[in-house]
């Protein structure tokens, strides 16, 4: 029972920061998953591209009726992304621990600092450079979500403003469909370990998440967003530090 209560907790804070910020829940899944509810990384990956699959398309659906999502950009972004995307899916399975733990450590703390700078709408790039960025982006986000098992919404949201100069909220709508994708393509190649996913801890896990990402929907409208976005940031650099000292000793 215990279990069940840790994972609806967890699985709430993680829905409420996907809704508040936009992005960088799923980053709290994986900590969440192994400290609190005893997941080796191996399998706390998996099951954060779980749960960011059923958030971000659940999300996804809200932000499409807000014609917030740009399909064909998004499309082209997240096909970029794919094959990398399976490919490190694939890897995971064969890393040591330790070295997961530590390079989520890393993704975790890079995360911590952008959100401390929040991205700005930015002038528009030269228009010739636009694809081949947009494809290097779109395959190294691909990348990072198939090893680590993060949807990557901090850094595909200031990619695709800097890069493709969508204004925010269509970065953060097309977002959700390329880290939907993603996580699918990572899935696809984790067939075997999918199979012992604890489900009595994921489904409940999921579901608050769900819940979880429209209160912090109605969160963001009441508490300013760079506070929100600040506080967070101080909880993922000190869980970034808690797995790196983890994977050193």
């Amino acid at each position: 029972m215990s279990e069940l209560i840790l994972a609806l907790i967890a699985g709430g804070v993680v829905g409420l920061a996907l809704g508040a910020l936009g992005g960088g829940g799923s980053v709290l899944a994986v900590p969440a998953l192994i400290y609190l509810l005893g997941f080796t990384p191996a399998a706390a990956s998996t099951a954060a591209l779980l749960i960011v699959l059923a958030t971000s398309l659940t999300a996804l659906y809200g932000h499409a009726r807000a014609r917030n999502v740009r399909w064909r950009a998004g499309a082209l972004f997240a096909a970029a992304g794919l094959l990398p995307a399976a490919a490190a899916g694939a890897l995971a399975a064969r890393l040591p621990q330790p070295l997961l733990t530590a390079a989520f450590a890393a993704v975790a703390a890079v995360a911590a600092v952008r959100m401390l700078r929040p991205v700005q709408d930015v002038p528009a790039g030269p228009r010739g450079s636009r694809p081949a960025r947009a494809a290097g982006a779109g395959a190294g986000l691909g990348a990072l979500t198939g090893l680590l098992g993060v949807g990557g919404g901090f850094l595909a949201v200031p990619a695709l403003v800097t890069v493709l100069a969508f204004e925010m909220q269509a970065a953060i709508g097309t977002s959700l469909l390329v880290i939907s994708a993603n996580s699918l393509a990572s899935l696809a190649t984790r067939g075997a370990t999918t199979a012992g996913v604890d489900w009595a801890v994921i489904g409940p896990f999921t579901g608050a998440a769900i819940l979880g990402a429209w209160d912090g929907k109605r969160l963001a409208t009441r508490i300013s967003g760079p506070l929100l976005q600040r506080a967070f940031a101080v909880v993922l650099l000190a869980a970034a530090a808690f797995m790196l000292a983890d994977a050193l000793t």
